[in-house]
């Protein structure tokens, strides 16, 4: 067995049950099962990665899991303090990857464009749901929007000019991550829908992975050069 499979059998395992205490409304459940994700994907990531891994790896994975602990929390601060660690972690990631430069053709600049101005208005459309909700954090959740747009915009450039497996990773990454924050918010404004929060649920969970394959891809393409 390889060294990476327990903690990936781990992880799918709080993949399904997260699901079901979703859809059985054992909120306490969900958020429990949610918190085992980030420490089985982080040791799946770990042992694929030859047990090797840097301090930036490190601080991702752990403000991830900080964040989901707050929720676990379910104190006053719990949303505040989740949204700043993941605003950190996309703040991380934006330097990390932004490392790299995007050597841009005429052809890529149309793509490019429509990815910018669609992202531009799913920011405007879902913040106003959120300011409309909240009186509270205005600037932060406008900052937290903007970074997370950012990141957007780079790792969907990143793909569009490169198109290889490493800037695929990225790209769906990033699509789970906006999809999870979006239906996150879609959920405080909207009466209680089990759609919408188990939409929330798989695209968090799979962002966790697709984060963590990225890691590990792009780790091993260095090693290589």
């Amino acid at each position: 067995m390889k060294a990476s499979r327990p903690s990936l059998i781990l992880y799918s395992i709080a993949f399904f049950f997260t699901i079901v205490f979703d859809i059985l409304q054992y909120d306490y459940l969900t958020v429990c099962m949610k918190s085992i994700v980030i420490p089985s994907v982080f040791f799946y990531f770990y042992s694929s990665n030859n047990f090797k891994i840097d301090k930036t790896q490190i601080l991702i994975f752990s403000l991830c899991f900080v964040g989901e602990v707050f929720h676990l929390m379910d104190v006053e601060i719990s949303t505040l303090g989740s949204l700043i660690c993941f605003l950190f972690v996309y703040s991380i990631l934006i330097k990390k990857i932004i490392v790299d430069r995007i050597k841009f053709k005429r052809a890529d600049i149309l793509p490019i464009t429509l990815v910018i101005l669609i992202i531009i208005y799913l920011l405007f459309s879902v913040l106003s749901l959120q300011f409309d909700k909240i009186n509270d954090f205005h600037l932060l959740y406008g900052i937290y929007g903007i970074t997370l747009s950012i990141l957007g915009v780079i790792c969907y450039a990143n793909y569009i000019t490169r198109g290889t497996y490493v800037t695929l990773l990225l790209t769906v990454m990033i699509t789970c991550f906006i999809i999870s924050d979006m239906f996150f918010i879609f959920n405080e404004y909207f009466s209680y829908s089990l759609v919408l929060i188990l939409i929330r649920d798989v695209a968090q969970i799979l962002a966790y992975f697709f984060l963590a394959k990225y890691f590990i891809v792009s780790n091993k393409k260095r090693v290589k050069q």
